[in-house]
Parts: structure tokens; C-alpha cells; sequence
């Protein structure tokens, strides 16, 4: 796993299958996003069996065969849809086909898991939602700064145990190195740079940050008061959003604020600093996901309480593990809803969507 590039940041955590194996097999159709490989790595560790990978680009089928050499490399995205045998299909193609692949895979009857942003349009979101009451399958989404952090899962306990009362605010910053496009000698392919492809910075990181908001403060709605984006020092990708931001009114009173930007530095040692500060009614918690910011400690997973019995420091990462994966495997089996429900998943792409679409431009590119 890779800390200095988000791109390519793929948690592994304990073996904790939750199935026999066997029982739960999946695929993966669409590779040119890296966190596939946590996808992948997340469901193997609850005991899922993959079976099979497709993509049009070869390289990204080379290189995913390293990684799990287990599985088959298929012919064609077809040969993995008409396989009967295969219960989810998990994708993290281009972020504007995300959408249409998934649509693909629940017409063929199957489950769908996909990377962040899961879409790009709210007009994507309507079909979306529509194919989902039409198949019964699921549209899963890997909002991985949550689920896939095991200072985020271990702060959604401490709030499940009332450690800080009501939650009324959630602050969550999500810094990214940006790196170049290939072109430039980088590993960004063009379209990244194009917006109707990434579907702009509140849209694709932000759609992580509303997740977070929505599911510390318990709300299941909320509405969009302001947001901002802009291309501060990238006139070369005058379609990049660089930085943006916005806050949120939730629909339990609670607030949320986020910010993100590609301004990760190349001193430091992740791909972000990413933080998230979470205010109580009896106390906060703090979390610093990837990294203690100064201090020579090359590990993750800071989690910092307050509250009225206690100022504590928790080390967790190894500790609690992501029990998103296994409680996903056991609802695509039986039906359920208990590792993210479908309103949650689609509330979180629709706020940031809203986001994006209203927010105000800020200054252009440095002169």
C-alpha cells in the first residue's frame, strides 16, 4: 500500500470472513482508479472470493493481475455479466461511466460497488435510483475515508456511545497531492483534468467529506447553504477545480463544513493530511487518518476525545478493523441494509452534486 499517492491508497486489514468461502463471489469490471484494489483487498478480507476482471486498457489488467493473481482475467465485461456464479461487481472506471456500468451490472442481475464519486450528474442519480427500484440490487459506494480508515470507524463508535453527546458539527478537510498528467510525465490520465469526466472537486473528493457529515451527525438529508470552487495555480488544467469548499444545514439542525483541495505538498509523507473534527454536546473528537502532522511516527489512525470524563489519545490503526465489507457481503446475501443503506449512499452523491453545480467561482489561475 502506498501513502504519498491517494490514487493508489489501498488499506489492508485482518482476515475476518464472515461467510464460508465460496459463498459470496465477485468481480471487477473497470480498473483505472486504484482504489479498486481496496475494494478488492476489503471484500477478500470478509471472505468474498474473486473470480474474474475485465478493462479495455491492458495495462491496468497487467497490473491488477499482480495484485490478485487468483483471479481470472476475462474476455470481454460481458463474459463477467452473463457469469451466474458472480453476486457483486465491484468498478472504479472513469468517474462519468461509473453510472452506466452500474446500471449494466443490476440489469444483469447483479449487485454493483463502486468508487467514489459514484456519479457525476444529478440526471446520472435519477437513473440511478430508478434501476435500483426497478432490479432490487444494490449501488454500493466506496466512500473510503470513512469506511475504509480505521480512526473514521473507530470515531462512529465512540459517538455510538454517546462519548460526546449529540453531535451538532461536523468539519471534515480533505487535502490531496495532485501529481501531473501523463502527458507531463505523471500518472493522470487526461480526462481527469476534464470536468464533465471528474464531474469537478465537490462532486468527486467532496462526495467523501458529505458522507462523513451526514453519518456523524445521524442526518439523512441535508441542505447546501454555500460552496466555492476555484483553479487557484493550475492554469495548465484550466478545467481543475483545485480548491473548493462549502457548508451544509442538516436536516437534525446539526452543521457541516468541508474543504478540499490538491495542495498536499511534496514534503509530506502522505497524500493528505486528512483530518475531520466532530463537536458534541458533551465533548469533540478529532481525527488525524494518515498521519500525526511532526512527529516521527510513520503510522496512521489518531484519534483524540474531550469530553467530561476524559482527555484521551487513541493509537487504533490495527485495532478495529472495517466492518463495512463483511456487513456489505452479508446484505447482498440476505437483503439488508446494515453496512450502508441505498437513501445514505445517494444522499451523500446528491448533496455534493448540489454542491458542485452551485458554487460560486473564485479567482482564475495565477497570472
Amino acid at each position: 500500500m502506498t501513502t504519498s499517492n491517494g490514487m493508489y491508497y489501498a488499506p489492508k486489514g485482518k482476515s475476518a470472513p464472515v461467510v464460508e468461502h465460496g459463498a459470496f463471489v465477485f468481480s471487477a469490471i473497470g480498473l483505472y482508479h486504484g482504489h479498486i484494489y481496496g475494494m478488492c483487498n476489503g471484500l477478500l478480507e470478509a471472505g468474498g472470493v474473486l473470480k474474474s476482471y475485465y478493462d479495455d486498457n491492458s495495462q491496468y489488467m497487467h497490473n491488477f493481475a499482480k495484485q490478485f493473481p487468483q483471479a481470472k482475467a476475462a474476455a470481454s465485461e460481458e463474459e463477467i455479466l452473463l457469469d451466474k456464479e458472480i453476486i457483486l461487481v465491484a468498478g472504479a472506471t472513469q468517474t462519468d461511466e461509473r453510472c452506466a456500468l452500474g446500471l449494466r451490472v443490476m440489469a444483469a442481475g447483479k449487485d454493483y460497488f463502486t468508487d467514489k464519486a459514484p456519479l457525476t450528474t444529478l440526471e446520472q442519480l435519477a437513473s440511478a435510483k430508478e434501476a435500483v427500484t426497478r432490479t432490487g440490487k444494490k449501488y454500493a459506494v466506496y466512500y473510503s475515508e470513512r469506511i475504509h480508515v480505521e480512526a473514521a470507524v473507530f470515531a462512529g463508535q465512540l459517538i455510538a456511545e454517546g462519548a460526546i453527546g449529540r453531535v451538532i458539527q461536523v468539519i471534515a478537510f480533505g487535502p490531496h497531492r495532485l501529481g501531473k498528467s501523463i502527458a507531463e510525465g505523471g500518472y493522470r490520465p487526461e480526462w481527469f483534468f476534464v470536468k464533465k469526466h471528474y464531474g469537478g472537486i465537490l462532486c468527486d473528493i467532496g462526495s467523501h467529506n458529505v458522507e462523513q457529515i451526514l453519518y456523524y451527525a445521524g442526518a439523512k438529508n441535508g441542505v447546501v447553504t454555500h460552496s466555492q470552487i476555484a483553479n487557484y495555480h493550475h492554469p495548465q488544467y484550466p478545467e481543475l477545480d483545485d480548491f473548493g469548499d462549502a457548508q451544509i444545514m442538516l436536516d437534525n439542525n446539526a452543521t457541516g463544513y468541508f474543504r478540499v483541495d490538491w495542495f498536499t505538498p511534496d514534503g509530506l509523507r502522505t497524500w493528505g493530511d486528512g483530518r475531520v473534527f466532530i463537536l458534541g454536546t458533551e465533548g469533540f473528537i478529532e481525527q488525524r487518518k494518515y498521519l500525526n502532522l511532526g512527529v516521527n511516527d510513520s503510522r496512521g489512525g489518531h484519534v483524540f476525545l474531550a469530553n467530561g470524563r476524559e482527555e484521551s489519545y487513541y493509537h487504533v490503526e490495527g485495532k478495529v478493523g472495517f466492518p463495512f465489507f463483511g456487513n456489505l457481503i452479508l446484505d447482498c446475501l440476505n437483503r439488508t441494509e446494515n453496512a450502508m443503506t441505498q437513501e445514505h449512499a445517494f444522499k451523500a452523491a446528491e448533496i455534493s452534486l448540489i454542491a458542485q453545480r452551485d458554487a460560486v467561482k473564485l479567482e482564475g489561475p495565477d497570472v
